[in-house]
C-alpha cells in the first residue's frame, strides 16, 4: 500500500528539519528521508553562530542582516539552553582594511538593524583592558570595538527542531535514500529505500538537501530547473586553549577575509575559509592549505601559538551553496534562493543556500510559497512560539 504524506522533506540538516517543524505546525503530514545522520553534513561543520552577519553590511545585503537579527531574538527566547550571547571583540590595527569610522558606522547600522535593544549595543573597550584580551597582540593595535552577537551547537540546535518536529506528528526516516520521484498532476511519486523499497506519494516535495540538492534532482522525472551552483568549502581547526573574554572578529593578514577565534567547549575554534569545491560533497576534507591559513591567522594575532609545535586537536569541512559566480566566494550573495518546478501549484520545491540564523525564516517561506500546493489543514502549533531544548 502507498503511504500518503502533504510533503516529504529531501534532507536532514537545518533547513530540512526546519521545514518538517513549520510543515507540521501548520497541521500537515510530513515525512523527513536523510541519507546518513541528522545535521551530517554543513549543519554540523558550521562556525556555529547566530548572528546578523556583520560583514553583509558591506554588500548591501541589509534584509539579509535584519531578518537574521530578528531571528536571533527569537532563537535567543526559543532555545535559551542551545543559543547563548557572547561578545564579540573586533581589534582594529594600522595594518587593518576598514577604518575607524566605518567600524563604528557599521556598528552603528547594526545595532538599528537589531532594534537597540539590550543585546545590541557595541563600545569600544578601554586601552587598559587591552592586556586581558586573551593574549590577544597589542603591537600596532589602535583600538577595539565590542559588540554582541550569539553562538549555538549547530547539530544539537538540528536535533532539537527534528524533535519539535516529531512531537508534532512529522515522521523521520534514517539512513534513507530517495531512488526516483516522478511528478503527475496531484503531487510526486516517490521511490527511496530505508533498508528495503518504499513507496510513497506527496503532495509537495521539499529539496533541502543541501550540497546534494541538484544530485536529487537529477532523480525527478520530468526534470525541474536547477541554479547552476558552486560548493564553497569552509574548514575549521580546533586548538587546544580556552578563550576567556569572547569571539575574536579578525581579518586574515594574508587576504583580509574575515576569520573568527572563539571559544567551543573546553578549546579554541578558528574558522573558515572559501575554497570552491570540486566533488563528491560526501569526501570534502580540510586542505593542508587552509589548515596553514587558519593557524598563521591565529599565530598572527596571538603570539601564544607562535611557540613551539603546532597542535591541532581537530579540524573539519562544510560546503556552502553559493550560486555560481566568477568573483570571489567572499562578495557573494548569501541570499536563500528558493526554486519551485512551476510557478502555480509547485510539486518540487528546492532550497539554494540558506543561513543557520534564519532556518526558521526560510521555512516560514517555503510553507508560504507551498500553500496553493496543499491542502488546507488547521494549525496546531506556531514556531515563533516553540520552544526547543537539548536532548
Amino acid at each position: 500500500m502507498t503511504e500518503r504524506y502533504d510533503l516529504a522533506v529531501i534532507g536532514g540538516g537545518i533547513h530540512g528539519v526546519g521545514v518538517a517543524q513549520a510543515a507540521a505546525a501548520h497541521g500537515y503530514s510530513v515525512l523527513v528521508l536523510e541519507q546518513t545522520a541528522l545535521a551530517a553534513g554543513t549543519s554540523s561543520r558550521s562556525s556555529k553562530l547566530i548572528h546578523g552577519g556583520l560583514r553583509y553590511l558591506e554588500t548591501d545585503q541589509f534584509g539579509l542582516v535584519r531578518e537574521c537579527l530578528q531571528e536571533r531574538a527569537l532563537l535567543l527566547k526559543l532555545a535559551p539552553e542551545l543559543v547563548r550571547m557572547r561578545s564579540f571583540y573586533l581589534p582594529l590595527y594600522k595594518s587593518t582594511r576598514r577604518g575607524a569610522t566605518q567600524l563604528r558606522l557599521g556598528l552603528s547600522l547594526y545595532s538599528l538593524l537589531a532594534g537597540f535593544g539590550k543585546n545590541t549595543r557595541f563600545r569600544g573597550v578601554p586601552q587598559d583592558e587591552w592586556q586581558d584580551l586573551d593574549g590577544l597582540t597589542n603591537e600596532n593595535l589602535r583600538a577595539v570595538f565590542c559588540y554582541p552577537d550569539a553562538q549555538t551547537d549547530d547539530a544539537a540546535l538540528t536535533r532539537a527542531v527534528m524533535r519539535s518536529a516529531l512531537s508534532l506528528g512529522a515522521r523521520l526516516a534514517v539512513p534513507a535514500h530517495i531512488e526516483q520521484a516522478d511528478c503527475g498532476g496531484d503531487g510526486v511519486t516517490l521511490h527511496y529505500h530505508d533498508g528495503q523499497p518504499q513507496q510513497c506519494h506527496v503532495r509537495v516535495l521539499v529539496n533541502a538537501a543541501g550540497p546534494w540538492a541538484n544530485d536529487v534532482l537529477r532523480r525527478v522525472h520530468p526534470s525541474p530547473p536547477h541554479c547552476t551552483v558552486d560548493l564553497v568549502q569552509g574548514t575549521h581547526i580546533l586548538v587546544p586553549g580556552r578563550l576567556q573574554r569572547g569571539i575574536y572578529y579578525l581579518e586574515a593578514p594574508r587576504d583580509r577575509r574575515a576569520v573568527f577565534v572563539m571559544p567551543w567547549r573546553d578549546a579554541t575554534l578558528v574558522g573558515t575559509t572559501e575554497t570552491v569545491y570540486r566533488g563528491d560533497p560526501a569526501q570534502v576534507r580540510p586542505l593542508p592549505a587552509e589548515i596553514d591559513y587558519l593557524w598563521d591567522t591565529l599565530a598572527h594575532y596571538f603570539p601564544q601559538h607562535r611557540q613551539g609545535q603546532r597542535q591541532l586537536l581537530d579540524s573539519f569541512a562544510g560546503l556552502r551553496v553559493l550560486p555560481a559566480h566568477p568573483g570571489a566566494p567572499f562578495s557573494r550573495s548569501r541570499e536563500t534562493i528558493l526554486l519551485p518546478d512551476r510557478e502555480h501549484r509547485p510539486r518540487v520545491l528546492t532550497i539554494y543556500g540558506g543561513k543557520l540564523t534564519a532556518y526558521r525564516a526560510t521555512a516560514a517561506a517555503v510553507m508560504a510559497r507551498l500553500r496553493p500546493s496543499l491542502p488546507g489543514r488547521t494549525p496546531v502549533a506556531d514556531t515563533r512560539t516553540l520552544p526547543l531544548t537539548p536532548a
